[in-house]
Formats: structure tokens, sequence, C-alpha cells
């Protein structure tokens, strides 16, 4: 329930500069549809192409997903306060966007360490990969992922209902976050620092230790090939997919890990962008669009549309 006597808040964005808001309004429109259309391209090949109906794209499929709810929880409404002088965001409006954003955060760090997880059975033990990761096994990690991704979300969010609100209502950010909401609050917030604190050490630390893990494993097992050519395609995907995984988690744990008091909104509105906007759009270059399989099942679906 809403105790609060602040019913809208206000979105300052990255920048009040007039000369700045159409430049970055052209980039991150063009970030959105990239990372729109590019996941959106992933989930239709996926569906399309039953050969592709494995674990592996199954665990993609559910990637592309949460980040075309994380982008489109976040930046239309971003690119609707730098087109317009409209900078209000209700109440209402302002919390869905905190669940859906800290839904698809919880979501996305999960699925890395599974998609992890994976491609290490996949390597480490191919002859017996179709065993262990069976029907039961993907439909009980994507599972587990949702839960923890829904039970997440629900208890900051609950948390942040049971704040006051009384002014200033400005967030200076490009979205209803955590921390700058924390920093707007006139009760309290010892609880939701601290519960963010175990979330940041258990999911974002947790599924980071994990997944590095993993990929450690996944590196031994790749030095272990005779091939030279084996081994240098199989480290350049490992190296992107570290990067890209590394892009998401270190600024996560980097905002989260403090306390409302000393988030500084200048610097953090960019490092937010990272994980918000960046990763959703490298995510289907990375991991799909690279994969030879993903590209003959791409050409099937537009030969489909040709005719």
């Amino acid at each position: 329930m809403n105790n609060s006597i602040v019913t809208e808040f206000m979105i300052l964005g990255l920048t009040q500069n007039p000369e700045l808001q159409g430049v970055l309004f052209i980039v991150f429109l063009c970030i959105y549809l990239v990372a729109f259309f590019g996941n959106g391209l992933i989930i239709i090949v996926i569906i399309y192409n039953t050969t592709l109906h494995t674990p592996m794209y199954v665990f993609l499929l559910a990637l592309a997903i949460v980040d075309i709810i994380c982008t489109t929880s976040i930046i239309p409404k971003m690119l609707g306060t730098m087109l317009t002088s409209e900078k209000s965001i209700s109440y209402g409006s302002c919390i869905s966007q905190l669940f859906f954003f800290t839904w698809s955060l919880g979501a996305e760090m999960v699925l890395f360490t599974t998609m992890a997880y994976d491609r290490y059975v996949a390597i480490c033990f191919p002859l017996r990969y179709s065993t262990i990761m069976n029907h039961y096994m993907c439909v009980t990690l994507l599972s587990i992922a949702m839960v923890i991704a829904v039970t997440n979300s629900w208890v900051h969010t609950g948390l942040i209902l049971n704040l006051t609100f009384c002014g200033p209502n400005n967030i200076d950010h490009f979205f209803c976050e955590i921390p700058p909401l924390l920093s707007l609050s006139c009760s309290p917030v010892r609880i939701n620092e601290v519960m963010v604190y175990v979330a940041d050490i258990s999911l974002a630390i947790g599924d980071f230790s994990l997944t590095c893990l993993s990929y450690g494993f996944i590196i031994a097992a790749i030095l272990r090939i005779r091939t030279a050519e084996g081994k240098r395609k199989a480290f350049s995907t490992c190296s992107s997919h570290l990067i890209v995984v590394s892009l998401y988690y270190c600024p996560v744990i980097y905002t989260y890990i403090r306390p409302a008091s000393s988030y500084s909104f200048e610097r953090d509105k960019v490092i937010a962008a990272l994980y918000t906007l960046v990763t959703p759009t490298l995510n289907p270059i990375v991991y799909s669009l690279r994969n030879k399989e993903m590209q003959t099942g791409i050409q099937k679906v537009f030969a489909f549309l040709k005719h």
C-alpha cells in the first residue's frame, strides 16, 4: 500500500544538457532497437527450428525473453523523457518498473550460471550430456531461475512499498532503481539495505563465482584439446562469454554492495547503463548470432518468409 505523500516522481535522466539530449536519444533508440530485434530474432528462430529445441538453446531463448523485458521496462520511458518535457512517472508505474527490472536482474544472473553449467557438462562430460541435461533437468533449472527471480523481485518491491516518500521526488537516474529510491525515502531504509546486501552477496557474487568456476573447468578441458585451431576457437568463445558476463556482474555488484548514502548519481547512472542497456544488446551477438547452428536457423526463417 502506498502510504506516501508523493504520488509521482520526476526522472531527471542521464543529463540535463539539452544539446546532449538529442544525441543520447538517437544512441539509446539504436541500442533499444538492436536489443529488441536481436533478441526477438533469437526467440523466433529457436521456436521455429525444432533442431534447436535443446537445453542450450532453451536457455538462450529464456535469456532473450528476459533481455527484452529488461530493456522494454526501462528504455521506452527513458526515450520519452528525452524527447518531451514530460519527466514525471506515477508512483504505481515507478513501482512496476522497479519490479520488472529487479525480476530481470535476478533471472539474468541465474540464467548466466545455468548456461555456464550447461556448457560445462557439454564440454567436460560430452558422452553423458544428454543423460545429465535431460528434459526434467532443463525444466527444473528454468523453474529454479524463475522462482529465485520472482522471490527476489517481490522482496525488494515489497520493502520499497513499505517506505514513505514525502519529498523531494526527483529521481536522479534514468529509471526507478532501488538505490536512488532509497535515497528519497523519509522513513528508515536499514532493512532495505540489508536485504539488498544479502541479495548482492548471494545472487550476484554467488552466481558470478559459480559461473567463473564452470568456465574454469571448461578452460581446463580446452587445454587438453590437441589441435591448435580447436583451442583457438574454444578460447575465443569462452573469452567473449566471460567478458559479457563480467560486464554484467561487476557493475551490479558494485552498485548494490554499498549503502544508499554512498550512492554517486552522476557516476552510477553511467555504470547502470552497462547492465541495463549494453549487456542485453551484446547477449544476442555473443551467445547466439555467432553460432553456426543459429545462423543456419536464421537463414531458414528468412527463406520461409520469402515464400
